[in-house]
């Protein structure tokens, strides 16, 4: 398993929103990279006894969070959002003697259209907006937004790949 390439990512320039926004496309590579190759069911195996996290559950969750931070943000449309898993129970009840092709194919098409949405929003907006994301009661600026993404996919990504390793035994960088 190769990992994603550093590389392909823009070099830091003056432009934070491409810079933010490219640390967590390459999050979101990471993400695809730990998930690579393996079944519905392996997608959906609790490799941890006392948690029901799995790989597709992070994938339908984190699709949640990116949505749940942005939408209507800056009074963009709620609209241009795809529908997400919104209880995160839900995001993560994965039963892997049910789960079929299509429950992720379904998932992976949902999380690419919010990451896509997250880039319009990050076009569309300077990243001094501020507003109060759905269900918050502070004001939040879209670039501590974009940053806490970041952070909440590295995070993650450090759980997909002790899922992943639990899964088959692959490890990553």
């Amino acid at each position: 398993m190769t990992p994603p390439d550093r590389r392909d990512q823009p070099p830091i320039t003056a432009d934070e929103a491409t810079t933010l926004t490219a640390f967590l496309r390459y999050q979101r590579q990471t993400l695809e990279w730990k998930c690579a190759g393996l079944t519905p069911q392996q997608l959906a195996t609790r490799a941890v006894p006392t948690s029901e996290v799995t790989l597709l559950g992070l994938v339908r969750h984190l699709a949640a969070v990116e949505t749940g931070w942005l939408v209507g943000f800056g009074g963009l449309p709620y609209g241009m959002w795809p529908d997400v898993v919104r209880d995160r129970d839900e995001q993560f009840r994965v039963d892997p003697a049910t789960v079929t092709a299509d429950d992720v194919e379904s998932a992976w098409v949902t999380w690419r259209a919010v990451g896509e949405t997250v880039g319009s929003v990050a076009r569309q907006l300077p990243l001094d907006t501020t507003d109060r994301p759905w269900g918050r009661d502070d004001e939040f600026s879209l670039r501590w937004i974009l940053l806490h993404l970041v952070e909440e996919y590295a995070r993650h990504n450090g759980h997909a790949d002790l899922l992943r390793e639990a899964v088959d035994g692959v490890t990553g960088e």
